[in-house]
């Protein structure tokens, strides 16, 4: 009787023992490899490829490829993380960077982990900014950002992929200065993002030659393409052209009799408005524009103004062509190019915008897009730093700051 029930517990044991056995195997789901390519390894190198061409779902495929192979794989989790930020999904993505934390053995998969911390707030932050949140003095992004940065370089002073992140990080707050000495140390230690660091170093260096002013002058600087309502809040704002035509243009005085009553209800009713921008956050600067009246900033026969409408450099060019008659008096200006040939390739001197354009490049204000063909690009679109860098130029010239 003791002996059948020492062979019970034996018994029990031994099943107990093969059921923990199968409960971690199942846990644990590693996957075997299928070739020569299929490890963690190569799947996170994929992965990261992906993750820069913005391919994220694909990317994220890759990842998880990799964590099928080994679970404890820190980059697989980092990479996971900026998947997930591409994704906009930053809870998971911020999730999936503290597995990194935790499973990183290596001083090279912590700097990993440290970077894509940068990365993920940097994201986090520029969507915020779109999507119009109210989110302009939260700064504790940044102070991550910037201790992120100070414990990479403490493990790998050599690596340029930390100076770039944070260099993206400070263009993000608007920081121009330190955004391009960040990127200026990319182009010194010359490993990786050498390219991308060189073409955001002229990007920063062109803003500010710029100048901008205001908070709205930064951002906007920061657009591949300028909207309407874009150009509405730069000439509003930073060209200041309601002060520019009040001190330019000769005053005139109505001394005509004008019944007090009628007078006192007409007040205010003089500020012109357009049916789709009553939500826009730049309302203010386009219906300041449709007061003063910019060729090619108008209300259309439907009553729209198009705030989202993008702007090509033809367009810009009749518009500070328009600015610059107004300002001097010289009415002359809008037909001292008819008749001549164009010294531009792609430019024909019959086109409606002709003379705007050469208005414009005759003073230094707008140049050709591409300097080797001597092309102009009237229907590219105009970068935000372009449109700023225009603005200061016709301050110079019209020696008004």
């Amino acid at each position: 009787m003791v002996c059948r029930a020492k062979m019970n517990r034996s018994l029990f044991v031994i099943v107990l023992f093969a059921a923990v056995l199968s409960v971690v195997a199942c846990g644990t789901k590693v996957r075997q490899p299928e070739s020569a390519l299929d490890t963690p390894e190569h799947h996170v190198f994929t992965g990261m490829k992906l993750v820069d061409q913005e391919k994220y779902a694909d990317a994220e495929r890759e990842f998880q490829l990799a964590l099928e192979l080994n679970e404890k794989y820190s980059k697989a989790y980092t990479g996971m993380g900026l998947a997930k930020a591409g994704l906009q999904n930053y809870i998971a993505a911020f999730e999936q960077l503290d597995k990194a934390w935790g499973t990183a053995k290596t001083d090279e998969e912590r700097l990993a982990v440290h970077i894509g911390y940068i990365r993920v707030n940097t994201q986090s932050k520029q969507a915020c900014m779109k999507i119009g949140v109210d989110c302009e003095q939260d700064t504790s992004w940044l102070k991550k950002c910037e201790s992120s940065y100070q414990d990479a370089v403490k493990l790998d002073p050599s690596s340029s992929s930390a100076p770039y992140f944070m260099g993206l990080a400070y263009k993000t707050a608007l920081e121009y200065g330190k955004a391009g000495a960040m990127f200026s140390k990319v182009l010194e230690i010359r490993k990786d993002y050498v390219s991308q660091a060189n073409a955001q170093w002229n990007l920063v260096q062109k803003i500010q030659r710029a100048m901008p002013g205001t908070v709205t002058g930064k951002k906007i600087a920061l657009l591949e393409s300028i909207s309407r309502a874009d150009a509405a809040a730069l000439f509003m704002e930073e060209l200041k052209i309601d002060v520019l035509y009040k001190k330019r243009t000769p005053k005139t005085f109505d001394t005509s009799f004008k019944d007090p009553e009628k007078a006192a209800r007409s007040v205010g009713t003089d500020r012109l408005t357009a049916k789709d921008i009553a939500n826009h956050p730049l309302k203010a600067d386009i219906e300041g524009i449709l007061t003063i009246g910019v060729r090619g900033l108008e209300i259309n026969p439907q009553g729209n103004f198009e705030p989202a409408g993008a702007l090509n450099r033809a367009e810009y060019a009749l518009m500070i062509e328009d600015i610059l008659i107004k300002v001097t008096g010289d009415n002359a200006l809008a037909t001292r190019f008819i008749g001549s040939t164009s010294p531009f390739p792609d430019l024909r001197s019959d086109l409606p915008y002709f003379n705007a354009v050469m208005v414009v490049t005759s003073r230094g204000i707008m140049e050709a897009m591409d300097i080797t063909t001597g092309e102009f690009a009237p229907l590219k679109p105009v970068p935000g730093a372009d449109a700023l860098l225009m603005i200061r130029k016709i301050k110079e010239e019209l020696k008004f700051d």
